[in-house]
């Protein structure tokens, strides 16, 4: 346990210069998942703070574990006194200036004292396994922000290329059709109408450059990467499948089941309450009498003479030796009810602790319901927009023949090129928030979250 604590010391001194280094030479452009997550574990400050906690609950085990060993103390003084006063050596009052050196040590034990020591061992063991089911929470939670922010950078990119290729579908339907109009087979407004459509095509790319280069800086910040430039920093991009993706389980109860078992916030909430039973029993304990053995002993050196002769220092500390030992009972009685309000109070913090378990127990169930029903919906959006996108893609290459022909103008163009453009946005949307969701209920089964 000691070992435990002192590599969580080490650890929180070291984080500074690990933060603090930057990272010359060291290529970003294609950081994958797997890197982003051990990353963000690496260096979050809330899972620092997790396993701070952790150390401090197995500091409040060693010394829970420490009220069941006996006391030991000693100590020396020494001092002189002037005046009257009795000599220790005659026995007598005298009027001198006496120099003594008195050496003392004591020892105390308890033997009983109505279990609070037991059930004080029993809570701090039971808060070490909350507090190592929390880290475990933390790092759930950090994975699954990672893994959301992540694939929000790839979306990101893909809806990137949608506009840049609009773009460039725009300036070729542009090119081509300012030689038909320099020609004289069309007139300049249709020209004009396709430089305001460029216009429109750049603002959308620069518009989804910067929705890219925001989700890149949300995932650098969360991964705590100092001194890294979104320009610097790219994530390598999966080949991903919407369709090699299967829900295991379409029953949110069954898999709210599954998840209750064994998810880490789930065992910590339960935990939670059993250490406000042992705090309740260890307020019932003060009620009890106190049973506890104790023993001392004490020698003394004195500066007097006697009959003309002194002892030396270690032959008085030996004949002066004394023992003593005690048998000590409390029972308490009147304590201005401190007793009775500090039992009350581990009371009311088993019902707190009760509710944050049915608490953190809903809010697992809501967030499955929403998981499923989210990736049902997207599943449907992404089939639906696989057939949208192929019918639109065709409709649009019929129109671009048509407007080059001129059978059409250039508003029905438009039309045709924005809704071909957004159906592959809505495709693009729909395929990484199903894959996400996937991701989500994966995980909420038990299962590594990975791409």
């Amino acid at each position: 346990m000691i070992k435990r604590i002192l590599t969580t010391i080490v650890f929180c001194s070291s984080f500074y210069f690990t933060y603090a280094q930057s990272t010359p030479g060291q290529s970003w452009n294609q950081t994958d998942l797997e890197t982003c997550i051990r990353l963000a574990l690496e260096n979050n400050l809330t899972l620092l703070r997790s396993r701070v906690e952790l150390s401090r609950s197995e500091v409040d085990l060693m010394a829970a574990n420490g009220q069941r060993i006996p006391t030991f103390n000693m100590g020396a003084n020494t001092g002189y006194r002037w005046g009257r006063s009795i000599n220790p050596v005659t026995n007598l009052f005298e009027n001198n200036r006496i120099g003594n050196v008195n050496l003392f040590s004591s020892s105390n034990l308890t033997v009983f004292a109505g279990r609070q020591i037991h059930n004080s061992v029993e809570q701090a063991k039971t808060n070490i396994e909350l507090q190592t089911y929390n880290v475990e929470t933390t790092k759930n939670n950090i994975t699954l922000n990672v893994v959301n922010l992540f694939i929000n950078v790839v979306f990101a990119k893909e809806q990137l290329k949608i506009a840049q290729n609009q773009l460039i579908s725009t300036k070729e339907q542009y090119e081509n059709t300012s030689k038909r109009v320099d020609a004289g087979a069309l007139p300049l407004a249709n020209k004009l109408d396709l430089q305001a459509q460029m216009a429109t095509n750049e603002l959308e790319v620069i518009n989804a450059t910067n929705t890219l280069q925001l989700a890149k800086l949300n995932l650098i910040q969360a991964l705590v990467l100092p001194n890294i430039l979104t320009e610097d920093f790219d994530v390598f991009t999966p080949d991903l499948d919407a369709e090699e993706y299967v829900l295991a389980m379409t029953d949110p109860y069954q898999i709210y089941s599954v998840s209750k078992e064994i998810m880490p916030q789930t065992k910590a909430a339960s935990l939670g309450v059993k250490s406000a039973d042992y705090g309740i029993k260890v307020a019932n304990g003060v009620f009890l009498p106190t049973l506890g053995i104790g023993g001392s002993s004490f020698s003394n050196y004195v500066d007097q003479y006697f009959m003309g002769q002194r002892d030396i220092f270690w032959t008085q500390i030996q004949n002066n030796f004394s023992y003593s030992g005690t048998i000590q009972l409390n029972i308490p009685i009147l304590n201005n009810l401190r007793n009775k309000a500090n039992l009350q109070r581990a009371r009311l913090q088993k019902r707190l602790s009760e509710i944050q378990e049915f608490e953190t127990n809903l809010q697992l169930r809501q967030d499955i319901e929403t998981a499923l029903t989210q990736a049902n919906a997207a599943k449907q959006s992404y089939r639906a927009s696989i057939i949208r996108v192929e019918s639109l893609g065709e409709a649009f290459r019929i129109a671009q023949q048509r407007f080059d022909a001129g059978a059409i103008n250039f508003a029905d163009f438009q039309l045709a090129q924005n809704n071909y453009f957004n159906a592959q946005a809505d495709l693009v949307a729909a395929k990484y928030t199903y894959i996400f969701r996937a991701k989500v209920l994966d995980f909420y089964l038990g299962n590594p979250l990975e791409l």
